[in-house]
């Protein structure tokens, strides 16, 4: 059996605030490397801030040498207008992610719920705590979009197989940097 080991990135992706998280897996073993959140101010204007998005994860990525990424995809509730703007940070982190060749998965909120609690319908606090709990973390990490951001890394670990297996949510990006297809 061949022993799995890897940094992935977790993102939570939002205009205002990205989360981003680093775990180290070893096997079944998890540990948490760093963790953070990319701040964008209201009053700058679109593109600063898609820009500092992307160029600050592109930072996290080159320091961390992340293999793969899991990603949140962009939830459509009631407020149709939020949701544009967490889909352009997305793809902000997404060609960051692009840049460097890594995989990326894509994961529902409720994917990265079961993952990490065991229901997709868990409450944000519970996500929390259990992501502090599967990490051996002394405290909840902070701002909450950190937490996030490491469920979804946590998430790729569970879901990458069913992923692979079967198509769904996962999306390769070809890197010029890399110099190989990925697809």
């Amino acid at each position: 059996m061949t022993l799995v080991e890897r940094t992935i990135l977790g993102i939570d992706p939002g205009l205002a605030n990205t989360g981003w998280g680093i775990v180290a897996q070893r096997g079944p073993h998890l540990t948490c490397r760093a963790y953070g959140c990319v701040s964008t101010s209201k009053d700058a204007p679109l593109a600063q801030r898609l820009h500092k998005i992307h160029e600050q994860m592109a930072a996290v990525v080159a320091r961390f040498e992340p293999s793969c990424a899991g990603i949140e995809t962009v939830w459509f509730g009631a407020n149709v207008q939020s949701a544009f703007a967490t889909g352009q940070a997305r793809g902000a982190a997404l060609v960051a992610c692009a840049d460097r060749g890594l995989e990326v998965l894509e994961f529902s909120p409720s994917q990265i719920k079961l993952a990490v609690v065991g229901t997709g319908s868990a409450e944000k606090d519970q996500v929390q705590y259990m992501v502090r709990q599967l990490l051996a973390l002394d405290d909840v990490p902070r701002p909450d979009h950190a937490a996030d951001a490491l469920a979804a890394a946590i998430c790729y670990t569970t879901h990458e197989g069913f992923a692979q297996r079967t198509g769904a949510a996962c999306v390769a990006y070809d890197s010029p940097n890399s110099g190989k297809d990925l697809r």
